[in-house]
């Protein structure tokens, strides 16, 4: 398996796997990984995070190469933790774990693997002469501010090793731990370009619960963006999945985008719901589970594929637009490959411009893709006016202008 790449030494409860497996019992026995993990140091369980094993391990590499064929904007990724105790039904990197012989259903949600030394091994990497500093993504695959890093403190030295390194980089997270090192990416924004994206797609809190029951409430969320904005960040959102007769309504969509301009955020990426294998399985047994009467309904729309089909994702794109042209936000193009935009940074949460007369390697990806928290600034004055024009309610996200970055 992958983990054999990064192999230091052999696991430390080989002799109690041998013996579960001899007793004919599951091999998922307290404290041990249900397969052995090459390089694991050990595995814990502690009260604070019931029914979470987390395996620690020593990686040999931390940053992560895009594969060219890839339509990241992006080249690099750094992982800290696999698997993710937000247990989100929905989500895309279920099937990831299964390159670890893990599964992607309770095993993504219940076993964690930590990279305890993940911050030494990626300082080293960026200070190697050969390292030309590209933009670094974190929170591509599984969330970097999960509950495991109250308990791990890995991003911290993390960030360090990035801005020291003159690297630029960007954060996608639903974890409120974030709010932990505010401080820390100021300091980092002084130094390198700095992108920061929270994921929130529903405010309905009980079928928040239902539905990503690990994640800090959408309350919470919310109120870690006013943090980032008053410490002068920017802060997209990243709203997806948009859930099919679930979060679709034009009145959930208002009520999002109302609360995301109220918190200050400086943009907005909206799209449906995504069901690549592994993640399919998942979100429909609970589906089959939660709301029977939508099972068929989904089959249809999705068929045997991932995405919904071309007629909704249509449909969906325009009531999105209505909605943000509403309360404030740029009415973007749709982009209709979920995969790209759940990696990519959601519009506003990129810097536009540095102090420094030379441009960055971040700068030059915002000509990529990446939107700066200035594009589109006019066309977001004319969807206002024409909002009060029409009589419609207006919000009023920050804007760089506005409110002042530290870029």
């Amino acid at each position: 398996m992958r983990w054999t790449s990064q192999e230091l030494n052999q696991p430390l409860f080989p002799e109690q796997i041998a013996e579960s497996v001899g007793q004919g019992t599951s091999t998922s026995v307290p404290g041990v990984p249900l397969l052995p993990l090459a390089g694991l140091v050990k595995s814990v369980q502690t009260p604070e995070f019931a029914g979470i094993t987390f395996h620690e391990v020593l990686s040999k590499s931390a940053l992560n190469k895009v594969p060219p064929s890839s339509t990241m904007p992006f080249e690099w990724t750094v992982n800290p933790y696999r698997g993710c105790s937000h247990a989100c039904v929905y989500c895309f990197a279920r099937k990831s774990h299964t390159y670890l012989d893990f599964d992607s259903g309770v095993d993504f949600d219940s076993q964690v693997v930590v990279k305890v030394n993940v911050a030494e091994v990626l300082r080293k990497e960026l200070f190697k002469p050969s390292w030309q500093r590209p933009h670094v993504a974190l929170g591509t695959n599984t969330d970097p501010y999960q509950r495991a890093e109250g308990r791990y403190r890995l991003m911290p030295g993390i960030i360090e090793a990035l801005a020291d390194s003159g690297t630029p980089f960007s954060i996608l997270t639903k974890g409120t731990l974030l709010a932990r090192d505010i401080p820390l990416l100021r300091e980092a924004g002084k130094q390198v370009s700095v992108g920061m994206g929270i994921s929130l797609a529903l405010i309905d809190e009980q079928l928040a619960q239902a539905i990503e029951p690990g994640t800090p409430s959408p309350k919470a969320r919310l109120a870690l963006i006013s943090k980032l904005r008053d410490a002068g960040l920017p802060c997209g959102v990243m709203a997806m999945p948009i859930l099919p007769w679930l979060t679709d309504s034009d009145e959930a969509l208002d009520s999002l985008f109302a609360a995301l301009s109220q918190a200050g955020a400086t943009g907005v990426s909206a799209g449906a719901l995504y069901l690549r294998p592994g993640t399919r399985e998942w979100f429909m047994g609970w589906l089959a589970r939660e709301h029977p009467s939508l099972v068929g309904r989904y089959q249809r729309l999705y068929g045997t594929g991932a995405y919904a089909s071309k007629e909704y994702r249509q449909w969906l794109a325009e009531r999105i637009n209505e909605a943000k042209a509403r309360n404030g936000f740029t009415a973007q193009g749709f982009i209709h490959d979920p995969r790209r935009e759940e990696a990519q940074y959601p519009d506003g949460s990129m810097p536009a411009e540095r102090a420094h007369d030379e441009a960055s390697p971040a700068e030059r990806l915002v000509g990529a893709g990446f939107r700066g928290i200035t594009a589109g600034q006019n066309v977001i004055e004319q969807n206002v006016a024409g909002s009060r024009k029409a009589g419609l309610p207006v919000g009023n996200p920050a804007q760089s202008h506005l409110a002042p970055t530290l870029f």
